[in-house]
């Protein structure tokens, strides 16, 4: 049996590549809808994870893998937290309208910041490595983000019952 040689989906990697990182960051923007800023918030597993938190928190990866990875800029510079972990802390000020918001303009940052180099380019600004590890590292990331998001509302609206 003969395989071509690139499937239609595949014949603009980067085009398919970009799809996809917006598909899961639609995905995890989408995670919030319908639900009261307690809902959001509420704490259904032992760590800081919640929905709110967790749309932060992609907020912080796409700081880190785009913005400080393509500039070399530290995460001080970006206005991002300085771990991972402080990335899921909500302030009192945090709502899903300010945290979405937040998270539209990290992405939106992303996009301009990857359209100055190839695929193939090296960055340095975490370890020299290719735009394109740090697309598939972002799909397993984001990917990773919108199963949590997936159980964690299924419990919120579960309890509404």
């Amino acid at each position: 049996m003969s395989v071509p040689s690139t499937a239609p989906w595949t014949a603009d990697l980067r085009a398919r590549l970009d799809e996809l990182l917006d598909e899961h960051r639609a995905m995890l923007h989408d995670s919030l809808d319908g639900l009261t800023e307690e809902e959001a918030r509420r704490s259904l597993v032992p760590s800081r994870t919640t929905l709110l938190g967790l749309v932060k928190h992609v907020t912080y990866v796409e700081h880190v893998w785009f913005n400080q990875a393509l500039t070399g800029r530290s995460l001080k510079d970006i206005g991002a937290p300085p771990t991972p972990d402080r990335s899921f802390i909500l302030r009192k000020i945090d709502t899903i309208e300010s945290i979405r918001a937040a998270y539209a303009d990290a992405c939106a940052e992303s996009r301009r910041l990857a359209a100055d180099f190839a695929l193939e380019d090296e960055v340095t600004g975490r370890g020299p490595r290719s735009l394109w590890a740090i697309y598939t590292h972002m799909l397993r990331e984001l990917a990773q983000h919108c199963g949590h998001a997936d159980i964690l509302r299924e419990q919120v609206l579960a309890a509404r019952r």
